[in-house]
């Protein structure tokens, strides 16, 4: 017992040990950002992360060693040094801005790689831990205090599956309204009128219908009904239907009740 105590009193095993956890929880992080598909993710965040042990590291050797200087003054240089690799994220596409999350994600793991080499490694871990919560489930909690309305609509379609996709798209961009997502699935049904042996390929693979579910998100001033029949007025439209988890979500106050959970998870995450 006391050899194995005497092993992790070891600096240079307490280095490595340092450097292994800041992979773990920087890695944590930055496999968050990859699920979403972001520029900055798992090999970024962990480099980073490692980087920031470095430097705390390298303060604390160079003070050991010629006994003089700030072991703090290179740590601080690196929150100004993250700034640069933080602002190679943010892209900017017309009026938006894409890429803060993702930035600020960087800066969170870097001070929590300064933790971690300072040895403080439970505000390090529990920094982590939040830090995942909010990339993860906090649009639980901003989607509902926002004024826009989340919706899924399921239309199915005949025709060109290109120029009726463009239509849509149109016609959603001229009521201001976001499309989040598109899931695309073919229910494999034909229309009646090319049901007949005697239809070439072609023409049934213009008539079968096909389903796309668009995750949209619009104004609270806008019904959802009067969408719903201005969409099944489009050229080549079959079928316009709200998708059952968004009813399910709306129905009565339902909403109001994940708002009131979200509350308490996200104050739990933060005080217990």
């Amino acid at each position: 017992m006391n050899s194995l105590t005497q092993l992790f009193d070891n600096y240079y095993i307490q280095t490595i040990v340092k450097i292994v956890l800041i992979i773990i929880l920087s890695g944590i992080i930055g496999l968050e950002r990859d699920s979403w598909n972001k520029p900055a993710g798992f090999r970024t965040h962990a480099l980073v992360g490692i980087s920031s042990v470095l430097v705390v590291l390298c303060g604390e050797y160079f003070f050991k060693t010629f006994g003089s200087g700030d072991p703090g003054r290179i740590p601080a240089q690196l929150l100004s040094g993250i700034g640069f690799i933080g602002a190679g994220t943010i892209l900017r596409d017309g009026f938006n801005v894409k890429g803060l999350t993702t930035a600020a994600s960087l800066l969170a793991v870097t001070c929590i790689g300064l933790c971690i080499g300072a040895g403080f490694y439970f505000i390090g871990i529990t920094a982590t831990v939040i830090s995942y919560l909010v990339l993860s489930y906090s649009y639980l909690l901003t989607d509902r205090l926002d004024h826009f309305i989340n919706s899924e609509i399921s239309i199915s379609f005949k025709g060109d599956k290109e120029t009726t996709l463009k239509n849509l798209e149109l016609f959603f961009d001229s009521k201001s309204i976001i499309i989040k997502k598109i899931d695309f699935t073919d229910d494999g049904t034909k229309s009646e009128s090319n049901t007949g042996a005697d239809s070439d390929t072609d023409i049934t693979s213009k008539t079968e219908l096909k389903t796309v579910v668009f995750h949209i998100k619009y104004e609270h001033n806008l019904k959802l009904s009067n969408l719903i029949t201005k969409i099944g007025s489009l050229d080549n439209i079959e079928k316009v239907e709200e998708s059952w988890f968004s009813t399910f979500l709306y129905i009565s106050n339902f909403h109001i009740i994940i708002k009131m959970f979200n509350y308490i998870f996200i104050c739990w995450a933060l005080f217990c």
